[in-house]
């Protein structure tokens, strides 16, 4: 039987004997390392074994795993494994004896290993024991260390090029992390991002972008005692492109270098600073005493933490047990029985808006549910379904309406999943580019498609297999509207309002198809959008890439508009609150502004970072009512939500593609008008291949994808007939 303490004189002659058991030779490499140990602990130093696994063969990993399995290994107190690029090994076996070394291991620097990502998931879902982890350039996209990591002192993720997600799970056991650095990684979400850290209470030096000079994540030995005060313009040269710098945070003898795209979100270091109190260090930069109290009032002005004005998180328990005791959160029991509890009553709107800022509060990944799955569409097997315009119906919230860029027109239950009419396309040259329900006629919707065809359809009519002359289900024939774009239908389903690829706005009435009016020359450039108001059956708005948005008034024939608005470029899309009390403008390249409805004026600008591309067209809408808007551009992948009243940014939501190379952008979104903090995105795959996919997002709860993307039904599905 086994010594109980072993000395460091046996670990040799056992290494020997599994060796031989093995029937391999013993490594003189590992022979070596040992014997180096034994001179260190003769000279009472701190007994050490470093292992380079370059310097190994497979052969010779299956004896040292058996060494560190048995109870001679103990006279190691503790053990450093490097491996610089491991090729040839067995991923396996190296993952194995990382965990054979177990409570012993100090350093594991893996930098450069090209071990497989599924290698890596299993390693950070186990977990290890070692102080100092180093996964610096290995390939692996979504960061989920769940396992238990409960002596690690430092991660180094620098140039994982590819890491662009954290689960929320992430960081759940690493109670003593102090020093974190992910540099040049593809972390762009700082909400996601922060309520992972947060779960690092030890943490006090990150980096996203490090000072050249620094090896570490400790503050840069150069960097002035005094910040000297740059211009907000100033570029500082980086691994992705231009950084912008604000004002009294870094010296000038500061350089930033190998950002991660999360670096350049306006205010990403008061965000960080507010949101991670416990920082000292961040991206090599001391964060002092007036740093955090310039980040407060930097982040007060750009950010909302909590939607609906509140200012503290609350539990949804304790919001639910306020309803229904009908009492306020700031009332202690005293006052409650002196002033008796009819006087703190809260309407059941306050309890509703409340719960909804927990609900937010605490779900920092959203639900993500692509619509992918209408089994019930009988076609030809393989047939795809590709979403070109969607909307909400606007009485009945389990129905959506989409039209294809094939010209179909698919009506929806998109809380079950299941059809509800299918309209075919008789000519296939064509695409569904406008859609709108009527109101008061609930079961209709024009179409608009880019032939310039116009056709109003009934769900609730049947129609014939074949049609010689295919003009709608219901027998309203219009003129056609060269260069169609938009269609809109007025608060009294009595007229379309029909845009395009033209200078030109044409009035429908809608019950006998007949044109009332073509107005021409109404801008100087093609007009993008023109909307109707929602209760008021005469007044329209257009936006056109002239860069002017108008309003009219059909009483007064417009010849002149009732008042342009102009923007600094190109208008992609305008809309009304619903309400009526606002015009969202959208233009080129993430302007987006708010106007009064009533003379232009404006009343909210909120501020989106540009990406500096001419082709980058942007889209807004209202949700919840009036109370926030959500933009989304073709050329990102990300949604932004803020407050309409204030221009705060609440919340980005990420559209991310199964691995790195599967590029995801926003097309068009729309809010939910039933349900608060809930919206669906149409989004268009780039690479490997052209994919369109509608895609629903619940805010209020946390998940990040639904159950089936978790089981495997990945976001770059299609919508396929007849499967």
């Amino acid at each position: 039987m086994m010594s109980s303490s072993p000395h460091i004189s046996d670990l040799l002659n056992r290494y020997m004997e599994i060796c031989q058991m093995h029937k391999v030779q013993p490594s003189s490499d590992v022979v070596s390392w040992l014997k180096k140990a034994m001179v260190q602990k003769l000279t009472c130093q701190k007994c050490t074994m470093v292992i380079s696994l370059d310097q190994l063969k497979n052969a010779d990993l299956f004896p040292l795993t058996d060494l560190f399995r048995s109870n001679d290994s103990n006279a190691l107190e503790t053990v450093d494994l490097l491996c610089g690029s491991s090729v040839g090994l067995d991923e396996c076996t190296i993952l194995s004896l990382m965990h054979a070394i177990n409570t012993r291991l100090r350093v594991v620097d893996i930098r450069d290993t090209p071990l497989k990502e599924d290698i890596l998931r299993d390693l950070f879902n186990s977990g290890l024991d070692c102080q100092v982890l180093n996964v610096k350039s290995t390939e692996i996209q979504t960061l989920n260390m769940a396992g238990k990591f409960m002596h690690m002192h430092t991660l180094n993720m620098d140039f994982c090029t590819s890491l662009s997600t954290m689960e929320k799970d992430c960081f759940t056991y690493m109670p003593n992390l102090t020093r974190l650095s992910m540099c040049a990684t593809r972390i762009s979400n700082l909400w996601t991002t922060v309520a992972a850290l947060l779960k690092l209470p030890s943490l006090l030096e990150l980096r996203f972008q490090n000072c050249l000079c620094c090896k570490d994540t400790s503050p840069c030995h150069l960097k002035d005692v005094n910040a000297t005060k740059i211009s907000n313009n100033t570029p500082t040269e980086g691994y992705f492109g231009k950084l912008h710098i604000d004002e009294y945070t870094v010296s000038q003898k500061y350089n930033l270098h190998h950002p991660s795209p999360i670096c350049f979100q306006k205010h990403y270091r008061e965000y960080m600073i507010v949101s991670l109190p416990r920082l000292r260090v961040l991206d090599n930069c001391q964060i002092g005493k007036f740093d955090g109290e310039r980040a407060k009032t930097v982040f007060s002005s750009y950010y909302e933490v909590l939607p609906n004005k509140r200012q503290h998180k609350e539990s949804i328990i304790s919001v639910l047990h306020m309803r229904e005791t009908g009492t306020s959160g700031i009332l202690n029991q005293k006052s409650l029985k002196s002033k008796g509890p009819s006087l703190h009553k809260k309407s059941q709107s306050f309890y509703s808006r409340s719960l909804c800022a927990a609900k937010l509060g605490s779900s920092a990944w959203p639900v993500l549910h692509p619509l992918s799955n209408i089994s019930q569409i009988m076609k030809e097997e393989g047939r795809i379904l590709r979403p070109r315009q969607f909307e909400y119906h606007q009485t009945d919230p389990s129905l959506m309406a989409f039209g294809t860029l094939e010209g179909e027109v698919v009506v929806i239950n998109h809380e079950t999943g299941n059809l509800v009419k299918y309209l075919p396309v008789f000519d296939t040259n064509k695409s569904v580019l406008g859609l709108c329900w009527l109101k008061r006629f609930q079961s209709k919707l024009v179409v608009g498609y880019d032939n310039g065809s116009l056709r109003l359809y009934d769900i609730n009519d049947t129609l014939p297999e074949v049609a010689d002359n295919y003009s709608s289900s219901i027998g309203v024939d219009f003129d056609d509207f060269q260069h169609l774009t938009s269609v809109h239908v007025n608060a009294t389903d009595e007229q379309i309002l029909t845009s395009g690829y033209s200078k030109k706005v044409a009035v429908y009435d809608i019950s006998t198809g007949k044109r009332l009016h073509l107005f021409t020359d109404m801008h100087r450039e093609a007009i993008n959008v023109a909307k109707f108001a929602h209760h008021s059956p005469s007044l329209f708005v257009t936006s056109s890439f002239d860069h002017d948005v108008k309003m009219w008034d059909l009483r007064t024939k417009p010849v002149n508009p009732c008042y342009t608005a102009s923007s600094s470029s190109g208008n992609v899309m305008v809309c009304f609150s619903p309400d009526d009390l606002y015009l969202l403008v959208s233009a080129v390249d993430n302007e987006v502004k708010q106007l009064l409805a009533v003379d232009g004026r404006l009343h909210t600008n909120f501020d989106i970072a540009p990406t500096g591309s001419g082709q980058n067209y942007t889209r807004s809408y209202y949700m919840n009512g009036r109370d926030y808007i959500i933009s989304g551009s073709c050329d990102e992948p990300v949604v932004r939500v803020c407050c309409a009243q204030t221009g705060r940014r609440l919340r980005d939501i990420y559209l991310e593609g199964q691995n790195a190379r599967s590029l995801m952008f926003v097309q068009s979104l729309r809010g939910d008008p039933f349900r608060h903090f809930h919206m669906a995105i149409l989004a268009a795959y780039v690479r490997p291949s052209s994919k369109w996919e509608i895609i629903k997002v619940n805010l209020l709860s946390s998940g990040q994808y639904s159950a089936e993307y978790q089981k495997g039904q990945h976001l770059c599905l299609s919508y396929r007939l007849g499967t």
